[in-house]
């Protein structure tokens, strides 16, 4: 794996407070099997296994593995987290008597098993992801309802053991794969800015991004390709961990309001939003800039983050995912201001969706 860049020594002079989250991390090929080890070291009496229909095959390894210790079993989640979703789940964890959720799959599994673990006293949540959402690393929660989603942070939903067996996602398809790579890059781009940001979170995100973008530019020419898989993976974990500590901004925010108001696809909206939001953003941080740059491998942050999702054939418009021009202005309307770089306004906000909406190269 490439050597991480060192953060300026200068941030040291001001001063900052970092935050480390507890859990374990099981890193490796092979490492489903060991899911019902980690689960019973926790002292759990009953897992329910969650898995989203991409992955029964790896819940079935699972649920065997857990013998005695298997509650039951949800197979299919939906995106964003509905909240009609999240009180079925949590009814049938209350009914099956479970202390602990295994979640295996991409961010709407492991989003699913957080709802679970909010309300669920003493519930604890061992991860397994098959995608790079990242939120496996993470105590933020999401749940939508009623077209609008609600964001939040609790240090309840976060997954005490995450297990990355990259052989999970070695036949995750192509499209899927950019995609999801793109939200997590867009968690190492959005933790160099926020108002938590610190020197290792910067590390972290800038170490993440090279990680994602080789490992990506590695799958597209051979999808099977196990070290580059294990390096998304990497990537992936990396990203989370330097979000889960700085932050979410205006970039994430952007992305919940479109995703819960007009149910647009999470990853691809990162990619939609991304390069436009670090066309305004990125100048206020040019240190940190200036790393993002090299780990990508350009000199320009915001068009080379373009140009890489648009290689991979991640859409870039948000027309593309359904955003009507008139949607536009309307989630511009409605978008609450958030701490940022630069001052957030209606203006702002609207340049940034409809530059994303319409595609343009930063």
């Amino acid at each position: 794996m490439p050597r991480p860049v060192e953060p300026d020594a200068a941030l040291f002079g001001a001063g900052f407070v970092h935050r480390f989250l507890p859990g374990r991390v099981v890193f490796g090929a092979g490492s489903l099997d060991r899911v019902a080890i980690e689960v019973e070291a926790l002292g759990v009496r009953r897992a329910l296994v969650v898995a989203t229909n991409s992955a029964r095959a790896a819940a079935d390894v699972v649920e065997a593995q857990l013998g005695d210790l298997f509650a039951s079993r949800i197979d299919g989640v939906a995106q964003h987290v509905p909240t009609e979703v999240a009180e079925n789940a949590r009814t049938k964890a209350r009914e099956v008597d479970a202390d602990a959720v295994v979640a295996i799959g991409g961010g709407s599994a492991i989003g699913l098993a957080k709802a679970i673990a909010l309300t669920g006293a003493g519930v604890v949540v061992v991860a397994v992801p098959t995608t790079y959402a990242g939120s496996e690393m993470t105590p933020v929660w999401g749940e939508t309802t009623g077209g609008r989603k609600s964001t939040g942070t609790d240090v309840r939903v976060l997954p005490r053991v995450v297990v990355y067996d990259p052989v999970l996602s070695r036949g995750l398809p192509l499209k899927v794969t950019a995609a999801s790579v793109a939200n997590a890059i867009a968690h190492c781009v959005e933790a160099v800015w926020t108002p938590k940001a610190d020197p290792i979170t910067e590390l972290s995100a800038v170490e993440g991004l090279r990680a994602l973008s080789n490992g990506l530019r590695d799958v597209l020419r051979d999808p099977g390709d196990l070290d580059a898989r294990s390096n998304l993976l990497y990537g992936a974990c990396l990203a989370g961990s330097a979000l889960a500590t700085a932050g979410t901004g205006l970039h994430h925010k952007l992305c919940h309001l479109l995703g819960g108001t007009y149910n647009l696809p999470h990853a691809e909206t990162h990619a939609a939003v991304l390069p436009q939001v670090a066309r305004v953003n990125a100048s206020s941080v040019p240190q940190a800039k200036t790393r993002l740059e090299a780990a990508l491998g350009t000199t320009d942050l915001a068009g080379g983050l373009f140009d890489l999702f648009q290689a991979a054939g991640v859409p870039t418009t948000l027309r593309e995912l359904g955003l009507t021009e008139a949607q536009v202005a309307e989630a511009a309307a409605a978008f609450a201001p958030t701490d940022n770089p630069i001052p957030v306004t209606e203006d702002l906000v609207r340049e940034i969706l409809t530059r994303a909406w319409s595609g343009t190269r930063p």
